[in-house]
């Protein structure tokens, strides 16, 4: 079983939950046709409709830094 660990998108913060390893999202990723992976929006929606993540709606963000909740320089 992978190591299942929540993160956040480096590009708009969104929190989620990976449900399988890095090593299969990324060769998903890197399957999908170049007009899905133009934008971080469009591969992370992929990634859930494929069940390689869950994104989390739970109003938590993360900057561009990492921290969580923002910061004023955003």
């Amino acid at each position: 079983m992978a190591n299942i660990q929540e993160h956040f998108a480096r590009h708009g913060g969104t929190h989620f939950r990976a449900n399988v390893s890095e090593q299969e999202i990324n060769a998903y990723v890197r399957s999908l046709p170049e007009e899905k992976r133009e934008s971080m929006y469009e591969v992370m929606k992929e990634l859930a409709a494929a069940g390689k993540i869950t994104l989390l709606n739970d109003g938590v963000l993360a900057d561009g830094e990492g921290r969580i909740g923002g910061s004023t320089e955003c």
